[in-house]
């Protein structure tokens, strides 16, 4: 899907997203990643829903956001909460769902000045 002109003014947005890709300022990005208003980090290490582990939260956690939005795929899915209870223990808010939906979501708190974090998987 494609999104119309975004305001940049706020950071990083996604201007547009397949099944297996985002792209953010005329990158396209199709591997897992970690995008904020400020920043992107294009190596997120795990590269599937199955993968994520505890570190990659702990990693998370060292960003210092206020919400984490973690988009699973295209599917929904939840991981352990035992993997993301660092996130919630420090006050984090995490919200799952399909990898679309984070890319909305992510766009309009990043609009609103929040200081949030998509996750996004594609498999």
């Amino acid at each position: 899907m494609k999104f119309s002109v975004a305001d940049q003014s706020n950071g990083n947005t996604i201007h547009a997203y397949t099944d297996e890709s985002v792209v953010v300022r005329g990158v396209t990005f199709s591997s897992s990643l970690v995008i904020m208003p400020d920043r992107i980090i294009s190596d997120w290490r795990p590269d599937s829903f199955q993968a994520l582990d505890e570190a990659d939260f702990a990693a998370l956690l060292e960003l210092r956001p206020d919400l984490v939005v973690l988009g699973t795929g295209q599917q929904q899915r939840f991981p352990d909460p035992r993997l993301y209870r660092a996130l919630i223990e420090a006050g984090i808010g995490i919200e799952i769902m399909t990898t679309p939906a984070a890319c909305r979501t992510y766009n309009i708190l990043t609009s609103e000045g929040r200081r949030v974090i998509g996750a996004l998987l594609f498999s």
